[in-house]
């Protein structure tokens, strides 16, 4: 089965996509989520290199992309230092990530559904991408490597 020209993605409470929906403008899609830069090849050092991201995407009514707001809370080594202070990596991701869902006008948790889109920040993939194999066709949503395939409903395999 072909990928449609919008790809629904369900909400999840609890799970991968808990933070995504509609607010006045739009759709929204927003994460947390650790990613290498294009290209790295894991050695020694690579704390230094895997990065926590706040993603926060968002969309038209239609699902067109419009824009997004990504941040780097720090890296895998800087958690490690320090995994449960309130100044922890992860602590700051989601501190800032509740800040910009706040910053939504009337937003609600919900399905969406959007078209494949892409962006790149400090080397790493950020998007919705399509494709098709001798399975058919799917999407997959980067750097969070969720992915969707038919029947189209929304959910998605990590």
């Amino acid at each position: 089965m072909a990928v449609p020209e919008v790809v629904p993605i369900a909400y999840a409470p609890r799970q991968r996509t808990e933070s995504i929906g509609r607010y006045a403008d739009g759709q929204f899609l927003a994460s947390i989520t650790y990613a290498f830069p294009a290209g790295f090849r894991l050695d020694h050092g690579w704390e230094e290199h895997k990065r926590l991201y706040t993603a926060l995407h968002t969309f038209d009514s239609e699902g067109r992309y419009r824009d997004s707001e990504i941040w780097c809370a720090g890296t895998w080594a800087e958690q490690l230092r320090n995994p449960d202070g309130e100044d922890s990596v992860l602590q700051r991701a989601r501190v800032h990530l509740a800040k910009l869902l706040r910053s939504l006008p009337r937003r609600s948790y919900t399905d969406i559904a959007v078209r494949p889109f892409q962006v790149t920040v400090d080397g790493v993939l950020f998007g919705l991408l399509t494709g098709e194999d001798e399975e058919g066709g799917w999407a997959e949503l980067y750097p969070d490597r969720l992915f969707f395939t038919a029947p189209w409903d929304g959910s998605y395999d990590t």
